[in-house]
């Protein structure tokens, strides 16, 4: 297994669905627990070895540098000389430090999804690479998506998902008398997930003036794109009330935390 490929991040959008934070922030520095959602999805990846990450920013992406570059003063005392600019961080060995390692593009504030994988490009010198977006968690096996991308020998392999629905569904007999009620029911049907997979022959594909999904979509007719299932555990954020919903599982039990500590 080449643990080497990297992982695009898409994270240049403005989240306007979810302005009661992205208002103030990029929505994958929306914090999860004490940490950002962005830092979770990398810690799912990580998790099965693959640690090397392209973030391709764009909305208030400053933010995002600013929190990796500082983060060890984040979590650690530290001294600061005001003089000479030198700092001693003091490091508490309760606290184990992340294994990342991130290449951060500047990929435009209006940026086309399709665009700003276009735009990383240079930045890959693999004949692999796999890309994910920047609000959404799972316990998705990523080593096991992975080999499966390569036994099917295609340009693409996007996983599955089945997401909740966001209203009740109600179901009636013929005289219109509710015979059940079913809180969070979710879809029979697959969604595509993120947590995607590429041969390098995806960017023959790519259209800057398009969104990823349309590329996707030429794949499909090409008969280039498979479908790996995940019908475990996964989730998207993108209301404020699914933020709300995500910590209280971050307090409770966060089946996405596939890492340990």
């Amino acid at each position: 297994m080449n643990n080497n490929i990297p992982v695009v991040i898409l994270c240049g959008g403005a989240g306007t669905r979810l302005k009661e934070e992205t208002e103030f922030k990029p929505k994958p520095m929306v914090l999860i627990g004490e940490k950002p959602i962005l830092w979770h999805i990398m810690k799912i990846y990580a998790h099965h070895g693959f640690n090397r990450f392209i973030i391709a920013l764009g909305y208030k992406g400053e933010m995002i540098k600013d929190y990796f570059l500082n983060q060890d003063y984040f979590m650690h005392d530290f001294n600061l000389n005001t003089a000479t600019g030198k700092t001693r961080i003091f490091r508490s060995k309760k606290i184990n430090s992340d294994n990342f390692q991130i290449t951060f593009i500047d990929t435009g504030i209006e940026t086309l999804t399709g665009e700003r994988v276009m735009r990383v490009k240079e930045y890959i010198k693999e004949d692999q690479f796999m890309v994910t977006y920047g609000d959404g968690v799972g316990n998705i096996n990523i080593r096991k998506l992975y080999t499966y991308h390569n036994r099917m020998k295609l340009t693409g392999t996007i996983t599955g998902v089945h997401p909740t629905i966001r209203w009740g569904l109600i179901r009636s007999n013929r005289d219109n008398l509710i015979t059940s009620f079913q809180q969070k029911p979710i879809y029979n049907q697959y969604v595509n997930g993120g947590f995607m997979i590429f041969n390098r022959k995806f960017f023959d594909y790519l259209d800057e003036k398009e969104w990823l999904e349309d590329t996707l979509a030429k794949l499909v007719k090409k008969r280039e794109l498979a479908l790996y299932i995940h019908d475990d555990f996964w989730f998207a954020m993108d209301t404020y009330r699914e933020v709300n919903m995500l910590n209280t599982m971050w307090e409770n039990k966060p089946a996405w935390k596939v890492w340990k500590g």
